[in-house]
């Protein structure tokens, strides 16, 4: 796809995430009015208060997170590529619209994983692309190694990772939310053990994806600089 296209797909994918986190926000605040405080006796998979309050903080928050990209790049210039903001909003959408909306969490066992696999591969990557401005940029006089980009890159994506398990774990505390499923669609509490899988399968995963794109980008930097003019490779070291 040419880069024009992308930045076309891309600005369509945006307006489409936008609406739809938009007519989402307002649906849940519709229901969280009218919805009961807790669940009744045989009403195993009715939506209560606190599950539209989930609902709406998780929509408002991808409207934020998603204007944030945007944002950072217009402020510091960094040149993010087009097909980074198409993965993040199909992200968003599979996260926010289809997994709260449509409660794929509970009906797709792995939904979860799926996502946090694809949000650890995709900050990895970020990282690299970081790194890379910072080693292209002509205010900054250093070459970092393969290496270190590569280990920069998979910090990056776990530090992230676990801010979100962070953010989740207060989010249920202040709010009383269940962002991390500490309790079943049938409304039976976890305990122990049970209650931090959620948690723990979460920053697994987030660590073998970011160390999956570490481990390629790696090799490919290693190439890139193989495969480079000798005067490049002069002013690189």
């Amino acid at each position: 796809m040419s880069r024009r296209n992308q930045s076309r797909a891309s600005e369509i994918l945006g307006r489409i995430l936008f609406f739809t986190l938009l007519a989402s926000m307002i649906f849940s605040l519709v229901r969280f009015l009218t919805a009961p405080e807790a669940l009744a006796p045989g009403a195993e998979f009715e939506k209560t208060k606190s599950d539209y309050l989930l609902t709406l903080s998780q929509c408002l928050l991808g409207m934020v997170v998603m204007l944030l990209p945007s944002a950072i790049d217009r402020r510091w210039k960094l040149g993010i590529a087009n097909f980074i903001y198409i993965l993040y909003y199909i992200f968003l959408y599979c996260a926010v619209f289809l997994g709260e909306m449509f409660d794929f969490y509970y009906r797709f066992s792995h939904w979860d994983t799926l996502l946090h696999f694809f949000s650890g591969a995709m900050l990895g990557a970020l990282g690299f692309i970081l790194v890379d401005l910072l080693n292209r940029s002509e205010h900054v006089r250093v070459s970092l190694s393969p290496l270190f980009v590569s280990l920069f890159a998979f910090c990056f994506a776990l530090a992230c990772g676990a801010v979100w398990e962070i953010y989740e774990f207060s989010a249920d505390g202040l709010l009383g939310l269940n962002m991390q499923k500490c309790i079943t669609a049938q409304g039976e509490v976890l305990i122990g053990r049970a209650a931090l899988v959620d948690t723990m399968d979460d920053l697994i995963v987030d660590s073998l994806a970011a160390l999956a794109v570490s481990v390629v980008g790696y090799f490919t930097t290693i190439r890139r600089r193989e495969e480079a003019p000798q005067s490049t490779k002069e002013a690189i070291l």
